[in-house]
């Protein structure tokens, strides 16, 4: 049995014990597939005992998100140390309530001065990752600075996901306005508000399960994003429960057809063994397939060696008949699930490869 079908299977295994009411053995059967995956520390003790509803976020939102003793102005986010703070920008702190329900986030703010409205970049990050991870590994804030865009990362609670992961595979959290994807757009939209972002440069991109969801917003607010990242992520509705989702994973089923489609860039390792590499193309064909007049075009340097020394990967990119980029799809040789050309300092990293934050950067920003 291969490693990623040995993955699944525990997983599996352990949502039936939690059908079961069998919680420990879930949570050690999980703790098990994680640390196998190399997704987790093999000697890291668990958290809370799964719960029946561990995948799926009940409103009310929880406490920890509600106001504290603010002033009569009110308190913005505040300051919070973190990966960034050898950064002359600031790396901020705060939270998001809705009726979709509250999430806490970190926003990074170039110290660039801004010519004219900045653009906005939001990033999901993937199971057991959080903001300061995720911003260490992908790099990304160093890139804002260059760049002088913004950046945020929403943080997943581990009441709503045992393992943090988004719940992209639940019905609840597939739909607009509704769930997860109601409280991740509330939110982009009051980043934007808050710091005059650019409503035209509004991007979101994720890892694994932050790249599912991705694909999710895309699908639901493409009059909020102008354009997705999908890396090592899966199709928006590719599953209907946990069961489903970990098949997904395993051998992608038909994909939900779109009625309208934002420009997408999908990452996938080609030695991916916890989401198979076949995902990457369908989250393609979910995308092209609603566009119509694109034609598949491969990019000089689809078969060189990465600008590191590293990996080689294939590209190949689907243009409207105007000749602009509308998919981009890049396979990334001998890359497991990793974020590709990532910094070693976080979780889940590759650093050989074409650098996936540099590249989905200037996918975003040429529009």
């Amino acid at each position: 049995m291969k490693p990623y079908e040995q993955f699944i299977e525990k997983m599996m295994e352990s949502a039936r014990r939690v059908q079961a009411r069998d919680p420990h053995a879930a949570t050690d059967i999980i703790q098990q597939a994680l640390a196998q995956a190399g997704l987790l520390a093999p000697q890291q003790p668990a958290a809370t005992p799964p719960q029946e509803a561990q995948f799926v976020d009940l409103n009310p939102p929880p406490a920890w998100s509600k106001p504290k003793s603010r002033t009569a102005g009110g308190a913005g986010p505040r300051p919070a140390a973190g990966p960034a703070s050898h950064l002359p920008g600031r790396f901020i702190a705060g939270s998001h309530d809705c009726e979709a329900g509250s999430r806490r986030y970190k926003l990074y703010i170039p110290a660039k001065p801004a010519e004219g409205r900045r653009a906005l970049v939001v990033m999901l990050h993937g199971c057991t990752q959080n903001p300061d991870d995720f911003a260490l590994g992908t790099g990304m804030n160093a890139l804002a600075e260059e760049l002088g865009f913004l950046v945020l990362y929403p943080e997943q609670d581990g009441r709503a996901n045992h393992s943090r992961c988004w719940n992209w595979f639940e019905p609840g959290h597939q739909a607009r306005d509704a769930g997860e994807p109601g409280v991740l757009a509330g939110m982009t939209r009051q980043v934007m508000r808050e710091h005059d972002a650019e409503p035209s440069q509004v991007f979101v991109a994720g890892m694994s399960a932050g790249g599912a969801m991705a694909a999710v917003l895309g699908a639901e607010y493409p009059e909020l994003f102008a354009a997705i990242g999908v890396h090592s992520g899966l199709p928006a509705g590719s599953a209907r429960d946990m069961i489903t989702g970990l098949q997904a994973m395993k051998k992608p089923g038909r994909s939900r057809s779109l009625r309208e489609a934002v420009p997408v860039i999908v990452f996938h390792g080609d030695a991916d063994h916890v989401v198979s590499p076949a995902n990457g193309e369908a989250v393609l064909a979910q995308f092209v397939g609603a566009h119509s007049g694109l034609r598949a075009t491969p990019l000089k340097a689809s078969e060189a060696e990465s600008s590191q020394g590293g990996r080689r990967s294939t590209c190949r990119t689907w243009r409207d008949e105007e000749g602009r980029a509308m998919a981009q799809h890049w396979i990334v040789h001998g890359a497991g699930h990793t974020w590709t050309g990532g910094d070693a300092a976080g979780s889940h990293t590759d650093a050989l490869g074409p650098c996936a934050s540099r590249e989905m950067l200037r996918f975003f920003l040429q529009r």
